[in-house]
């Protein structure tokens, strides 16, 4: 028994040693990012970041005044969902999903104990609301415009040959030429260092750029959060304070926000984080839709709308899908055609133009299965395809209903 117990003990001492010294070299190679994403992701038994990890996290709330709530479409949650989009939205642990209609709510369903006052993580959907930041940044003249040199604001990329050339709209096209690694997964990547890390500024200014910007379409998340740097030192106010006095309270959002940040003293991550609900991300898509008006005030500007909704075809290859705009991810050889704030995970906001449509997904998985449906992610053709098969067969379609309207340049919603 003292055997044992003498091999118990030192396998314990060479564990702990074997742990230090682990621990030492994440240390030693600025990896200690890494300590915090075991205990948050795999220590929970989960393979990524998670919709509801806000709470892990310092972060900055943004703040409602004056909620406006959505008017309810006089077929409010009287039309069942299909058969198909059912199993599409519960086989992927979906949360939430939200339908509205020439403004109006139409569907509105929640699972596993969420509800309309319930906050999740935007991931990815964030870099499109930080888009709508610059362009009232723009707008206001914080910013000259898209083509202004981000070395205006980034002096620290001064002597980078490709950043002298990168201008404020390519970070928001993704067409920076950053050197950054986009991998959810890997502790060690770009992404999980911004994510988990403790210290987003630093380790965005201490990169460089690997490639001439302006060129070819390429997602990285760090080009985003060089724009959110770009936004605090242009405007002089953090980005939680800017969205809020600038869009959250105007468009009377229902619910606080809360945007993540590295630290208690630091920044939000542009990127990604934005955590809130169905009914209050559904509206920049009514936003958008209603080409930045909003209750008769134009709260950003019409023709930068346009910009981030058209895809930026000089990014794409001749037979290459152009599928990304400003910050806004697009298909228009769909029908009906359609572009959205898209985010890690799932999390969805689309909109049909034609039909007058957001619809909003937020859940815990994404389908990954490639189906053939589109360019885009598989669930967001199920999503769009099984909304308008509904409002067919309720002949609630615009050209059955003879409808004709101008994107909405009134909204009907509540209190406007």
């Amino acid at each position: 028994m003292t055997r044992f117990r003498k091999i118990f003990t030192r396998t314990l001492q060479i564990i702990g040693g074997l742990i230090i010294l682990a621990v030492g070299l994440l240390y030693l190679t600025g990896n200690q990012h890494v300590i915090k994403g075991v205990q948050l992701v795999y220590f929970q038994g989960k393979k990524t970041a998670n919709i509801d990890d806000f709470k892990d996290f310092d972060y900055n709330i943004v703040l409602s005044k004056q909620p406006q709530p959505w008017f309810e479409h006089e077929f409010y949650n009287k039309i069942p969902l299909t058969d198909t989009l059912t199993t599409e939205l519960e086989r992927f642990k979906s949360i939430g999903f939200f339908v509205a209609k020439d403004g109006k709510a139409l569907w509105e369903y929640y699972w596993d104990g969420y509800s309309a006052e319930s906050h999740t993580n935007s991931f990815s959907m964030a870099k499109s609301v930080v888009t709508m930041l610059l362009g009232k940044a723009i707008e206001q003249g914080y910013i000259q415009s898209l083509d202004q040199s981000i070395t205006d604001f980034l002096p620290e990329f001064k002597d980078d040959q490709f950043a002298q050339k990168c201008t404020i709209g390519d970070l928001s096209a993704m067409t920076s030429g950053f050197d950054w690694i986009e991998d959810y997964y890997h502790p060690f990547d770009d992404t999980a260092k911004a994510y988990y890390g403790d210290n987003i500024e630093k380790q965005m200014l201490g990169k460089g750029f690997s490639k001439a910007p302006g060129k070819h379409f390429d997602y990285t998340s760090g080009t985003t959060q060089l724009l959110g740097i770009v936004l605090e030192r242009a405007v002089g106010i953090s980005m939680s304070q800017y969205l809020q006095e600038e869009f959250w309270q105007p468009m009377g959002m229902e619910q606080d926000a809360y945007w993540s940040k590295d630290r208690k003293d630091g920044m939000e991550k542009a990127y990604c984080c934005l955590n809130s609900n169905v009914r209050d991300f559904a509206k920049f898509g009514q936003l958008l839709l209603q080409k930045g008006n909003w209750n008769g005030r134009q709260i950003l500007d019409s023709a930068f709308v346009e910009k981030m909704v058209t895809p930026n075809y000089k990014a794409f290859k001749k037979n290459e899908p152009a599928r990304y705009g400003y910050s806004i991810w697009t298909d228009y050889e769909h029908q009906p055609n359609f572009y959205g704030l898209m985010g890690h995970l799932g999390q969805r906001v689309i909109v049909i133009p034609s039909e007058n449509l957001v619809i909003v997904r937020l859940g815990h998985e994404k389908d990954k299965r490639n189906l053939g449906k589109g360019f885009l992610d598989t669930d967001t053709y199920y999503f769009v395809d099984e909304v308008m098969k509904m409002l067919k067969e309720n002949n609630l379609l615009n050209q059955q209903t003879d409808v004709k309207k101008d994107s909405l340049t009134e909204s009907p919603i509540s209190g406007h």
